[in-house]
């Protein structure tokens, strides 16, 4: 019988692995999302830590969860060839269920240290995006998928989103992972109702669907806003769970649901205990949906005819921008320094269209920014 597995994220972090022991003792967790790339400074995984990933692993339920490829850098780099290179080797060690990736670009120089941030929706990061898909798809041989962004400029990003996702994922015919935190910020950044938002994302390619918790931000540029980041260093808010429970019903191929968090915010006692609420929470929503689901001929999602990657599609324009845009969110000092930058730089009248820029958002991204160039 077809069922949604409760699942959480489980990578090598002592915080993490406290949070997650107490319900992996109790055979609660159906799943494990593990981010395979977030080990580029571990040199051995500790046999331990290898015989969890292979007992989900040799159940089919492992699922591997990339950070740092960079879907949409308008350059190809050597660190994207060494990513797809370690994703290759990684899955003649274990055997994924599917591979997902983040959506954007990573600011910064470094491949580990940047935000991951939007783009403009084009006919050319289109096809950058639908080329390094492929290469995905070519390393890892098994089902591929994107995760929705929580951060966008505009409005009318946050309008397009869905479609081009959808449109991304075509190929190889992928799917989303819908995370719901991410639809929170932006349904409270953009003051967006969830019916109208839901209804802009293709919720029959929805395999797996993440839930987490983030933060609170105020903005001040002129007039303070507050907005909601996905930091994943909180429990979940109960509006999340709302959101998951009109959800679910929705998607009718979904077969993962994700509990997140970061091990900055497991670190307590009290924090640990509300991961496992949550956890059960979500379970149960789950386990009320999978008494009622309705029975879906399963789709594989995979593609008919392989993509093979031929030449790789770059474009120096949008790289130019993107360290441009990168530089300016780093070193600007203040909101009113980025704008006076960005609208003295090649972003202005682009089609980045940052004369339509959210202020808030502007300040968010610097903020952003310059966080992940400390890391």
């Amino acid at each position: 019988m077809k069922k949604i597995f409760s699942s959480v994220a489980c990578n090598l972090d002592a915080a993490v692995l406290a949070g997650c022991l107490p319900l992996l003792q109790e055979s609660r967790v159906e799943a494990i999302e593990w981010s395979f790339d977030a080990l580029y400074q571990v040199q051995e995984i500790p046999g331990w830590f290898e015989e969890l990933l292979h007992a989900y692993s040799n159940e089919n339920r492992l699922l591997g969860h990339g950070v740092f490829f960079s879907l949409f850098s308008g350059r190809w780099s050597d660190h994207q060839a060494e990513w797809l290179n370690h994703l290759k080797q990684t899955c003649t060690k274990f055997h994924f269920d599917h591979i997902t990736e983040h959506f954007g670009f990573m600011t910064g120089a470094d491949f580990h240290h940047g935000a991951p941030l939007n783009i403009p929706y084009t006919p050319v990061t289109l096809s950058i995006g639908k080329d390094r898909l492929s290469r995905i798809y070519d390393a890892c041989r098994c089902p591929v998928g994107l995760e929705n962004l929580a951060f966008s400029y505009s409005l009318e990003e946050v309008k397009q989103h869905g479609e081009f996702l959808d449109k991304l994922i075509q190929d190889v015919n992928g799917f989303i992972i819908l995370d719901l935190h991410n639809l929170f910020c932006q349904l409270h950044n953009f003051s967006v109702g969830y019916e109208e938002m839901i209804a802009l994302y293709p919720l029959h390619k929805v395999r797996e669907i993440h839930i987490s918790g983030g933060s609170w931000d105020i903005t001040d540029t002129g007039t303070q806003k507050t907005i909601r980041r996905d930091t994943h260093d909180d429990a979940v808010p109960s509006e999340v769970f709302g959101l998951l429970e009109k959800t679910i019903p929705k998607c009718t191929h979904l077969k993962y649901v994700v509990l997140e968090q970061l091990g900055n915010g497991l670190r307590t006692e009290e924090s640990r205990q509300n991961f496992y609420n949550d956890f059960l929470r979500m379970e149960d929503i789950v386990q009320k949906n999978n008494k009622k689901i309705r029975d879906h001929e399963n789709f594989s999602f995979l593609p008919v005819h392989p993509p093979v990657p031929s030449i790789i599609v770059e474009d120096e324009k949008l790289h130019f921008q993107q360290m441009e845009l990168s530089h300016i969110l780093e070193t600007a000092l203040s909101y009113e320094d980025a704008v006076k930058k960005l609208n003295a730089s090649s972003l202005a009248c682009s089609d980045w269209k940052i004369e339509t820029w959210n202020s808030a958002m502007i300040e968010t991204a610097r903020k952003i920014a310059r966080k992940w160039m400390k890391k």
